[in-house]
């Protein structure tokens, strides 16, 4: 008797680990990056975006504000991760290892550094959480976004402009480095 119940608390602590292994969620450790942006010369923007990778899935969630109020603005990880220039051109163009076109974030093929633009709301800040396999966090791969530039832009991203979307003046700027 003690024996089966020895082998049935066994198979029912293996199994409660298998469900609970598989469970991706951004909460879990992972690689993980930071960027704390910093504004350009003659702008207020400022914030903190974290990039998670757990598997073949980066969670980024970014906080960020002094934005325009209720404007959207480009959101884009760049070439080089060199912010001293002052107006972030330092940082080079989209990053793009794939020579995929300039697109929004959720179309079929786009640049790796394209992500979803920053909504500001009333007071100039903007909060966006999202998840993609466009890009990774220390993993080898060419889609890495550690050591790079990340970049707010002025104006939004119209989705079209080849190869820079037409977002307009840098207006914020952050290196993202391995946490």
């Amino acid at each position: 008797m003690i024996r089966l119940a020895l082998t049935l608390a066994t198979a029912l602590a293996a199994a409660g680990c298998a469900s609970h292994t598989n469970y991706e969620s951004p909460y879990i450790p992972g690689r993980l990056a930071t960027a704390k942006l910093e504004p350009t010369k003659g702008n207020e923007t400022s914030g903190t975006v974290t990039f998670t990778q757990r598997g073949d899935t980066t969670w980024v969630t970014a906080n960020v504000s002094g934005l325009k109020p209720n404007a959207t603005h480009g959101f884009h990880v760049h070439e080089k991760g060199d912010c001293s220039s002052g107006d972030g051109m330092s940082t080079g163009g989209h990053f793009n290892p794939t020579g995929s076109p300039h697109a929004a974030h959720d179309a079929a093929a786009h640049h790796a550094g394209d992500l979803p633009s920053l909504i500001a709301d009333a007071q100039g800040k903007a909060s966006l959480k999202f998840e993609t396999k466009a890009i990774g966090v220390d993993s080898g791969q060419p889609t890495d976004v550690v050591g790079k530039g990340l970049i707010v832009h002025a104006n939004p991203d119209d989705y079209t402009t080849q190869p820079t979307g037409n977002a307009g003046p840098r207006i914020a700027c952050a290196v993202i480095q391995k946490s």
